[in-house]
């Protein structure tokens, strides 16, 4: 770079008084200090580019004393030997760190926090679960609070949101929770001091809680029988029967793989990812079981799923449709949901004297105590095998028992 002599100093610059017109006190290089009619004083570069002469602020003086203006001339005149534009460098800078500040400000979204929560606090929970918040999350709180910063969020935003749910009181509390468990985090995270969902805490009064009825014997009958009788597809019906068979969890069926099925030694070994204590579970399955099971592979065991959607082969059956099949049917008990297949089993083997931590295993409860859990590593196979083979042919034994009552009945009107 061609040398040359600077020649202001801080006393001529201070001493520079204001003109009716702009003026230049020239340093040397290209590099002068700008005095407006105001008084105001700023250092610029002006330089030769593409033949063109434009010229580039440095700033105020005088915040940016003498050495350090040369110091940025320095570095701006280089910039122009290289071949760089020392303007559109400078207005690049300041392009990114605008980036750079909407970035930050969206990480402190609720929506992009909320979605942080469910990746790092909601991968120990079941699929189920994640996607049941998710829904809440994308249905009824992203539309009104998800584009608002975290620390903005008052009460009364929440408010307004599980107002609007007041006719669907479950659905509003679970959405308040959902809204508190993100803020929990958040304030973990040293984001934000105070949880705007927490003092709404019992706003939206829930009924009370109606636990999933079981069946008694009679009613095991009259509900096996009508279930092999309805008109629906084959896929869903087995899935209703090996829900009631393994006394597994809803999810954990419908999203059965062929994968954890060994059917030559009647074993179905379901990870623990997919279990609610994630814990892997080993269901023991009965003859009939395998049986059912060995039918549904001649038909989809091709397939990653064993129970596939019948519109794509490549999902699961939704949970709607043993829902939607449970709630057709006619057995003479209202309201029996596929979660009451569970307590239904189990009460039925409790009652013929299976042992409580028995029913416990195949129910895959989690203990509680955990000084028990600790000691409990015993798996209890043969007993286990006992019981849900005793249930299968419980099942056929009742069944026929309403089968012949119909039948009975049915002579009686004739």
């Amino acid at each position: 770079m061609r040398h040359f002599n600077y020649t202001l100093t801080p006393v001529g610059i201070n001493n520079a008084r204001p003109k009716d017109k702009p003026y230049k006190l020239t340093d040397g290089g290209g590099l002068y200090v700008a005095v407006s009619p105001s008084g105001k004083k700023s250092w610029r570069y002006q330089y030769t580019f593409d033949g063109k002469r434009p010229e580039v602020t440095i700033g105020g003086y005088p915040e940016i004393g003498v050495a350090e203006a040369r110091e940025r001339h320095a570095e701006y005149r280089s910039m122009v030997e290289k071949g760089v534009d020392p303007a559109q460098h400078k207005q690049a800078e300041k392009n990114e760190r605008k980036v750079r500040v909407a970035a930050h400000e969206a990480a402190d979204t609720f929506e992009v926090f909320s979605k942080v929560w469910i990746a790092e606090r909601m991968m120990s929970k079941s699929e189920t679960y994640r996607k049941q918040s998710l829904s809440f999350l994308e249905r009824f709180v992203w539309p009104d609070i998800g584009s608002k910063r975290l620390s903005e969020i008052k009460p009364a935003d929440v408010l307004r949101i599980i107002e609007k749910l007041r006719q669907i009181p479950e659905t509003a509390e679970r959405t308040r929770v959902t809204i508190q468990r993100v803020f929990d985090y958040a304030i973990q995270k040293l984001l934000v001091e105070v949880n705007p969902a927490l003092p709404l805490r019992g706003v939206i009064e829930r009924p009370p809680v109606e636990h999933h009825r079981h069946l008694v014997e009679k009613e095991i009958g009259k509900f096996w029988r009508s279930l092999s009788m309805q008109r629906a597809h084959f896929t869903t019906l087995a899935a209703a029967k090996l829900l009631m068979y393994s006394m597994c969890r809803k999810s954990e069926v419908l999203r059965a793989k062929w994968t954890e099925f060994d059917l030559d030694a009647a074993q179905w070994d379901i990870p623990g990812e997919r279990m609610k204590s994630r814990k892997p579970h080993r269901v023991y399955l009965s003859t009939q079981a395998v049986e059912l099971m060995r039918l549904v592979y001649a038909y989809s065991g091709g397939r990653e799923y064993v129970f596939h959607s019948v519109q794509n082969v490549n999902i699961p059956l939704a949970d709607a449709t043993l829902n939607h099949l449970f709630k057709r049917l006619d057995f003479g008990v209202e309201g029996f949901s596929p979660h009451g297949t569970r307590g239904t089993a189990a009460t039925l083997l409790r009652e013929h004297g299976f042992a409580r931590d028995v029913v416990e295993l195949l129910l895959a409860h989690k203990e509680r105590n955990q000084v028990t859990a600790s000691y409990q590593h015993h798996e209890l196979e043969g007993d286990r095998r006992e019981a849900l083979q005793f249930l299968a042919d419980c099942l056929d034994r009742l069944r026929q028992a309403a089968s012949q009552t119909a039948e009975d009945a049915l002579r009686l009107v004739a």
